[in-house]
């Protein structure tokens, strides 16, 4: 649950990761962005979720992306900059959740908690709690902080928390098939963004679950939570992360093709506010995805997600349109 949009109110407490990223920031706001020519493509995919059928060709533009998800550091520097206090560091309005537990009604975010032992599937409040004090800056709840995740992707930010971050920088947020495109890495049609086999000759590709979700992570790719961006290799068009890691916000809103009926989110929890029925997609699954649970680290996945929801395995990257 976090709370509704309000003014941003500094705060008095600077991030470490903000000083060096502010340093390394240049004129140019295509640095650290690769320029995707625009072509036509296969959007979606008949062979695995409902959600993505039918598998339909698009045309996505000549644009520019960042070439990795935006990490605690560049997002401490905007921090820095303005004075921003994300939706998480907000006071919750009362009004807005009636039935909530008025103990819950405190600044926080959505936290992934590993269960001890073997759970069914069927209910994701096994796994997920709502931690008062966690935010970007305190990624699993008060106790926790950005020592050694500078290079890390940002978490814990909201659709506004995004979309303000790409403001500031000059950028926009993707659409879904800019981001689909890109992330497919000029193959078309295969199944992740590197071919169609997961594992390669043995070699992890991705941040992605390995073992029985949500309570045993076996962790054979070297992660158990967020990875820093770069660990693994990049796509055709030479970006990193656009599988696993944490999600991504896009400015599509959700819905789905038509005769597609409407499918539950698996893995991505709603606070269940106002907001709870506005969705935009997010794309490019996380380290929380498993085979048997949500395969959806594949360019053609697609989750909706509350726009006033932040958790711990969500990020974003940013766009400029030629």
């Amino acid at each position: 649950m976090s709370a509704p949009m309000m003014d941003p109110q500094p705060e008095k407490q600077a991030c470490p990761c903000a000083k060096a990223a502010a340093a390394s920031m240049k004129a140019s706001c295509t640095d650290g962005m690769v320029r995707i020519a625009g072509g036509d493509f296969t959007m979606g995919s008949d062979v695995f979720y409902r959600e993505e059928r039918p598998a339909r060709r698009a045309t996505a533009p000549d644009f520019w992306i960042d070439s990795h998800p935006v990490t605690n550091a560049q997002f401490a520097a905007f921090v820095e900059a303005t004075g921003y206090v994300t939706l998480a560091e907000r006071e919750p309005d009362p009004a807005l959740y009636p039935d909530a537990d008025p103990a819950l009604l405190r600044p926080g975010s959505l936290v992934f908690t590993q269960p001890q032992s073997r759970v069914g599937l069927g209910d994701y409040r096994q796994w997920w709690a709502y931690v008062p004090g966690a935010s970007w800056r305190r990624p699993q709840g008060p106790d926790s902080d950005l020592a050694g995740l500078a290079d890390h992707p940002v978490v814990h930010v909201s659709f506004a928390d995004a979309s303000a971050y790409a403001a500031w920088a000059g950028k926009s947020l993707p659409n879904e098939i800019e981001w689909e495109y890109a992330a497919r890495g000029g193959i078309d049609g295969a199944v992740y963004p590197w071919g169609d086999e997961f594992a390669p000759d043995g070699m992890p590709m991705a941040n992605t679950w390995q073992g029985e979700f949500p309570w045993r992570n076996s962790a054979l790719d070297g992660f158990e939570r967020t990875s820093p961006v770069r660990s693994f290799p990049p796509n055709g068009y030479g970006l990193y992360d656009v599988a696993g890691n944490v999600w991504e916000w896009t400015v599509t809103p959700y819905g789905h093709p038509p005769g597609v009926a409407e499918t539950k989110s698996c893995c991505i929890p709603s606070t269940g506010s106002g907001m709870a029925d506005v969705r935009n997609v997010v794309k490019g699954g996380s380290h929380l995805c498993a085979p048997a649970y949500c395969l959806r680290y594949r360019p053609a996945a697609r989750q909706g997600q509350t726009l006033d929801t932040s958790t711990s395995h969500i990020g974003f990257r940013c766009i400029v349109r030629a």
